[in-house]
């Protein structure tokens, strides 16, 4: 007779069914191309039904901020890295084994192919725990809106709220209503772009570095010096860019070629706005070392002109630490068992990625078009457009599930899906209601895709989720899944 899976922790004794509360230790390791942290957490989860909740979470131990160390220009030192992380465990009293869950997240340089598969083999010991994320740009702007809790804000006041975090190589935005972010965007605007010894002799520079050098008329090479008032002037105009970006004025040629997500299209009221990254330590004068960068000249930049963007500011719950501190980990729930699995071996799946578009489902009639845009659109946010790897669509189901409603849904999403369902991944649905097989069948029989389809009910998941779902339980026809969340310093309790 089959049984309900158990979900274990470091402690082979412990199982999550024997305890009504939780306490996980977990660490948050953030790498990316200008800088390397890690934030030790202990997490108190509560059981609510069949599902865990954090209902508190303690930071235990910040650490040092590392500037990301190189051998070359690409390629990041990994025993320098390596050295710094275990030093952070030692500062932390906390032993490896003692972690229970950790999220792993790699932006920039660090996602590249040969420092990700580098900086994975560090953590290969706890690569059971790990939720592992490499970052691209919209991926790090909807994140660092969670993390420096714009995203809640937005949702406390129903106002609309902006995410401004700049960071070493880039800045990312994030316009955020209602408890969700609704578009992102980047630019090549950054503090590390041009870097510099104490004597301001550069060290360091980019090709965006060298732009923006040109554009305030400097010209900058490698062990050059450069006076405060040149290094005033391009990051005087850095901010000159980064405001004009925010206005609703066409871009000159310049700006858009900073561009690395098109520029966001919302142009109504911002109620207000808050910063994070690196240099949101210097705008909110919590940080007075210079670390080598344009970020405290960047920062009183934007003090002067802050009038000028006409918004509110507000503290943000984190700064540079925004992206991550941890991850919750696992949540087991059993699926309910009017579900879809067509081929049965299309299960088990692991480490799959959940996005929650806004779907609009309660009207008489649905827009496969919405649909479609709404697919796209959090797919563009989370950075899964890339089709690299299948996703899990998360929809709460509303109103009637009547042929023409079930076709315009259908059709939406697999437009919206497109690439990543021509790439041969399955078709993952999980909806929270009990039409995982209808839904699941309409796909197969009415559209006639020849993707494995996997159409699961009963269970309730948001962006950020990641999750394994197991082999068919013949006994109950329900499947066993596991549910990994990260978890932010302002995530909703």
């Amino acid at each position: 007779m089959a049984t309900t899976p158990r979900g274990s922790f470091s402690n082979a004794n412990r199982h999550m069914q024997e305890e009504e509360t939780l306490q996980l230790t977990s660490v948050g390791v953030d790498i990316g191309s200008s800088t390397s942290h890690l934030v030790f957490s202990r997490l108190e989860l509560t059981l609510e039904g069949s599902r865990y909740r954090v209902t508190k979470r303690e930071i235990l131990n910040e650490s040092q901020i590392l500037l990301t160390p190189y051998v070359d220009d690409t390629r990041i030192d990994v025993e320098a890295l390596e050295a710094f992380i275990n030093q952070q465990y030692k500062n932390a009293k906390i032993r490896r084994e003692e972690v229970d869950t950790g999220a792993l997240i790699l932006t920039g340089v660090a996602v590249r192919r040969r420092n990700a598969r580098a900086i994975a083999e560090l953590f290969a010991q706890e690569a059971g725990k790990f939720v592992a994320v490499s970052a691209g740009d919209g991926l790090e702007a909807t994140m660092a809106a969670h993390g420096s809790g714009a995203a809640a804000h937005s949702a406390k006041t129903g106002g609309i709220v902006l995410n401004i975090d700049i960071g070493g190589g880039t800045s990312k935005l994030a316009l955020c209503n209602n408890g969700k972010v609704q578009e992102v965007s980047a630019v090549d605007i950054g503090a590390r772009l041009v870097a510099f010894d104490q004597d301001g002799t550069v060290v360091r520079i980019e090709d965006a570095g060298q732009k923006h050098a040109a554009w305030a008329g400097i010209d900058v090479a490698l062990g050059q010096k450069l006076s405060q008032d040149a290094l005033r002037a391009i990051a005087s105009g850095m901010v000159d860019k980064l405001f004009a970006i925010l206005k609703s004025e066409p871009l000159t040629e310049d700006i858009q070629g900073l561009l690395r997500l098109p520029r966001l299209n919302y142009r109504g009221e911002v109620d207000s706005v808050m910063f994070s990254g690196g240099v949101s330590e210097f705008i909110y004068n919590r940080e007075k070392t210079s670390f080598g960068d344009l970020g405290p000249l960047i920062a009183d930049e934007i003090h002067r002109r802050m009038a000028d963007l006409g918004m509110l500011v507000m503290e943000p719950t984190a700064r540079i630490r925004a992206t991550v501190i941890g991850a919750s980990q696992y949540t087991i729930q059993v699926s309910g068992n009017t579900i879809f699995i067509a081929p049965e071996d299309a299960v088990p799946v692991r480490n799959v990625p959940v996005v929650a578009p806004e779907f609009t489902l309660d009207g008489d009639e649905l827009s496969k078009e919405a649909v479609k845009d709404a697919t796209l659109n959090a797919l563009r946010r989370l950075d899964l457009l890339n089709a690299r790897q299948p996703v899990a669509i998360a929809f709460h189901w509303q109103g009637s599930a009547t042929f023409f409603r079930l076709q315009s849904f259908s059709q939406g999403l697999v437009q919206g899906l497109k690439d990543i369902l021509d790439k041969g991944h399955p078709l993952v649905l999980v909806n929270d209601g009990d039409i995982g097989g209808i839904v699941g069948l309409h796909f197969q029989e009415e559209l006639q895709i020849q993707n494995p389809i996997i159409s699961i009910d009963g269970i309730a998941l948001n962006d950020f989720d990641y999750i394994d779902i197991g082999a068919l339980i013949p006994s109950s026809g329900s499947v066993p899944v596991v549910i990994k969340s990260l978890i932010f310093p302002a995530s909703p309790q």
